[in-house]
């Protein structure tokens, strides 16, 4: 493992932000040590950098969080080290969760594993990079707008989101607090389902865990014969990607070929889900980073003497100073954004209308669903991964790479993403979609797809 993590350092992924053959060791040996080994056994994970844990920093990808380490590990961490799996090196993202390629992040951008020129997707790209690289078999990233799922996507792996409170958020550095969920890459849907199993539960610490009935082991079944699988028209438009549309297409004939009805249904208000995301999530960051002034966390940056002089080295100078400093352009911006979306005068006409739509987006689904749709499918992304520098000038281009995993965000919803081929040699997605809590079902679908798409989707 340690070998496969400097071979990856070396290759220039710039994947992971903290790791060391001594932690390894030292987690491998805590494993062996179990009295009874748990179904996570020495597996070891990467871990995205704004999922806490005490023995390496948690950095979030920001100067802000330079070299800061937790008191205490997150839930997931504790859940998964009590199965026995390792944790083997925190990974890379965009700073904060805020990005959808990481190429936001104050510690470089990561490259994707298959072309060093493309982007892995964001904003867990560490974690799905190493995914993807073969150097860990899962990883743990987190999702806010589909940080996981479009990230799997580009570099074809699984991605799987949970349902928003089937896993507990204690220990995820907040970003938009009533979007945020911990959630899995895989190679596999079964390397996946076995870390979201462990994962997953009530916790006394997060009031929005929900106490469900745990998930069991995932077992494919025989065919799909049965389900109803609905096509939302919104999601594949005439300017669809052609590669990504033959990916689908195909996915699409192997689910008829195995029994399912596969129907056309409407989604009418998906449009809005970018805008609503770019509303509803700045507004949240910006509450939730606020925490961040040189005082408690991270580094300090002290005003030079001249400034000190003229403003007489007040508090609110330290708080600009060290947050000027300390956050990149990208969460700078949104939090400008989510400043002024709150502000007085402009609440109702944009926050208000925002939680208006997501309402809205959230009884599209519900209508679906209640209409006798098993499963939403769906392409992942609009297009495979793009090349670095490509979106980051035009920061609504980038959030739009983001338009088809932000309205299973928004509303709550279980979703994910396994491959259904390549076009260029490039990774593409399918994303699956189900009811609240629907977990079993979605996954199980997924493990018998990937068994039909196995010959076109594999990564090497």
């Amino acid at each position: 493992m340690a070998s496969r993590l400097e071979q990856v350092g070396r290759s220039g992924l710039n994947a992971t932000l903290a790791w060391s053959e001594a932690a390894l060791l030292a987690e491998a040996a805590r494993a062996d040590a179990m009295a009874t080994p748990g179904p996570l056994h020495g597996v070891p994970l990467a871990v995205k950098d704004n999922i806490v844990t005490t023995e390496q920093p948690t950095t979030c990808g920001s100067r802000i969080l330079e070299g800061y380490r937790s008191p205490y590990n997150a839930t997931v961490i504790e859940r998964l080290r009590a199965a026995g799996a390792m944790v083997a090196c925190k990974s890379n993202l965009d700073e904060f969760a805020m990005g959808s390629s990481t190429e936001h992040s104050a510690y470089g951008r990561v490259q994707h594993p298959l072309d060093p020129e493309r982007v892995p997707g964001g904003s867990s790209g560490g974690s799905a990079a190493l995914v993807a690289a073969g150097v860990v078999p899962a990883g743990l990233g987190s999702e806010t707008g589909g940080s996981v799922r479009q990230p799997a996507s580009f570099c074809g792996i699984v991605g799987v989101k949970p349902t928003y409170g089937r896993v507990s958020r204690y220990g995820l550095v907040a970003f938009g607090s009533s979007l945020d969920c911990v959630s899995v890459f895989g190679r596999t849907v079964a390397d996946a389902a076995s870390v979201l199993t462990v994962m997953a539960g009530l916790d006394s610490r997060d009031a929005t865990t929900v106490d469900r009935p745990a998930l069991g082991p995932v077992t494919a079944p025989a065919s799909l014969q049965g389900m109803t699988i609905g096509l939302p028209s919104e999601y594949f438009p005439a300017d669809l990607d052609p590669g990504v549309k033959a990916g689908c297409d195909t996915a699409i004939a192997r689910m008829r070929d195995l029994g399912a009805r596969v129907v056309k249904v409407s989604l009418p208000h998906s449009g809005l889900a970018v805008p609503t995301y770019y509303v509803i999530a700045p507004a949240e960051a910006a509450a939730n980073l606020a925490r961040y002034d040189g005082a408690r966390y991270g580094p300090r940056f002290e005003q030079d003497r001249a400034s000190r002089a003229d403003r007489g080295g007040d508090l609110r100078a330290l708080y600009r100073t060290t947050r000027g400093k300390g956050f990149g352009p990208e969460v700078r911006r949104r939090i400008l954004v989510g400043t002024y979306v709150l502000s007085a005068g402009y609440y109702d006409a944009y926050y208000g209308r925002a939680q208006a739509a997501r309402a809205r987006i959230g009884s599209d689904f519900t209508r679906a669903f209640g209409s006798g749709i098993d499963l939403l499918f769906t392409p992942t992304t609009p297009t495979p991964a793009f090349k670095a520098g490509e979106k980051t000038g035009d920061p609504v281009a980038m959030y739009l790479a983001d338009i088809f995993v932000c309205p299973a965000s928004l509303a709550g919803l279980p979703a994910m993403s396994i491959p259904v081929g390549r076009t260029e040699g490039l990774p593409v997605g399918g994303q699956l979609i189900a009811a609240p809590f629907e977990e079993a079902k979605m996954l199980a679908t997924a493990a018998l797809l990937e068994r039909q798409l196995e010959p076109e989707a594999e990564v090497r």
